[in-house]
């Protein structure tokens, strides 16, 4: 039998202000907006950065109606955990997101822009924990954070931003989420409701899922209550930790 890892308390005392950069609408709201509701309320400043408004993600409905559908579907998810600046990044395409300079150039200027103590992405594996396979913009947009984390601090990689008034900025730390080798977790027991509220703001996307997809209550009890033998609590943000 596998050992499962020990997880320490994520140090909620150690950051502000934080960035949360993922590839679609509706992300963030498989167990992120727990934690980041438990943040606003402690009166942390979190922002969110999209690589796309998730165009592709909705079968019956066509691109150019899902993508502004979908953004304020995240909007509105957003806003329902107190976050109220939601950035979509423009240049990439929903499915076929490439890792490569202009998407780690578009991060960094963000990061420069809101300067977070910390970064918060989704897994860049191949595969989710429990096995599933992680879809490819999630690769690339999860390591293309990675890979802004340190680029936003270097004067000296995409020396333009400079041009553009955007000093350096050195991110302390940077949490991978749905990982499958995590450090970390964050109690989110008091927020399971707000998690709840965040997820079921994207009807439309839900509903184009059909009936036998799990509901938001389901859903996130799995995700948040995965790790509560280990922890201790009874549901939890879990992560690795990248310093």
């Amino acid at each position: 039998m596998t050992e499962r890892p020990e997880l320490e308390p994520l140090d909620e005392g150690t950051f502000e202000t934080v960035l949360c950069v993922v590839a679609h609408p509706d992300d963030l709201e498989y167990g992120t907006a727990a934690a980041v509701d438990k943040w606003v309320r402690a009166g942390k400043t979190v922002t969110y950065l999209l690589a796309t408004r998730g165009e592709a993600g909705i079968d019956t409905m066509p691109p150019e109606q899902a993508g502004p559908a979908r953004e304020q579907e995240e909007r509105d998810g957003a806003a329902r955990v107190g976050v109220h600046v939601v950035e979509f990044l423009d240049g990439f395409t929903d499915g076929v997101v490439e890792y490569g300079l202009p998407l780690r150039r578009a991060i960094a200027r963000e990061i420069r822009i809101r300067k977070p103590d910390l970064l918060v992405t989704t897994t860049y594996a191949d595969r989710f924990p429990g096995g599933f396979v992680n879809q490819a913009d999630h690769r690339a947009v999860g390591l293309a954070v990675v890979d802004a984390k340190a680029d936003a601090g270097n004067r000296w990689i995409f020396p333009d931003l400079l041009d553009e008034g955007h000093e350096p900025w050195q991110v302390a730390r940077l949490l991978v989420v749905a990982d499958s080798d995590p450090t970390h977790f964050v109690d989110v027991s008091d927020h399971f409701d707000a998690a709840v509220a965040s997820l079921s703001a994207h009807d439309a996307y839900l509903t184009a899922l059909g009936p036998d997809y799990p509901k938001p209550p389901d859903l996130l009890g799995t995700i948040l209550g995965g790790a509560a033998d280990v922890v201790g609590v009874p549901y939890s943000l879990t992560g690795r930790l990248v310093g």
